[in-house]
């Protein structure tokens, strides 16, 4: 009867299962990239989208989304990002300045998530401006990571894959930007409601 009474604070459940064990593809995924195992990074990352897809639906039909998957999720993504970032720069396959455009942001966001700790407030709701720029992102990264399996390819390739991490870099930002302008108005909220309850605050849109 708890457990029904509060889903969104259950810990073990099947999404939460899979979407650790993405978590545990990421440094697989990052030291494949590295030592240029191409073709298996690529394959691993395939796996991980599947999982992220399947523990997405498993959650949504069977009522087992929670607390804890809605911070693993996105999660996963970002190191799956970060990862892909790390190892294509150290082969030089992207340009070291890409990388800190979109780790920077990261860090930002991290302090954003400090600020609104210290103010009793959890992670904000993810803005569907955040969820593109992380899709067209995680699509960039395997595309540019296909150009150097199949060289051939890449005059094709390698266009469409720049433009996507170049638009996906650009809204990660443009959502960063969103996330601090709510976490002002958030923190402003609290101060003008005298300390305003965190789970009131959280059903609202960013």
């Amino acid at each position: 009867m708890t457990d029904r009474a509060a889903p969104e604070d259950r810990i073990l459940t099947i999404p939460n299962l899979l979407s650790l064990v993405r978590l545990g593809l990421v440094p697989v995924f990052l030291a494949l990239i590295i030592t240029s195992w191409d073709k298996l990074a690529l394959l691993v990352l395939i796996i991980a989208s599947l999982t992220d897809l399947l523990d997405g639906w498993i959650a949504r039909r069977f009522n087992q989304m929670s607390r804890l998957g809605a911070v693993l999720d996105p999660a996963a993504d970002r190191l799956y990002i970060v990862a892909a970032l790390i190892g294509l720069a150290w082969r030089d396959v992207v340009p070291w300045w890409f990388f800190a455009v979109v780790i920077a942001r990261d860090l930002m966001l991290i302090v954003v998530g400090v600020v609104l700790a210290n103010h009793g407030y959890g992670p904000l709701p993810v803005h569907h401006m955040g969820k593109v720029a992380t899709f067209c992102l995680l699509l960039a990264l395997p595309i540019l990571l296909l150009a150097q399996i199949i060289p051939e390819a890449g005059v094709v390739v390698l266009p469409i894959g720049w433009a996507l991490a170049l638009w996906g870099a650009f809204l990660y930002w443009w959502a960063g930007i969103v996330y601090v302008r709510e976490t002002i108005r958030v923190i402003r909220m609290i101060g003008d409601d005298g300390g305003a309850d965190s789970d009131t605050l959280e059903g609202r849109e960013v």
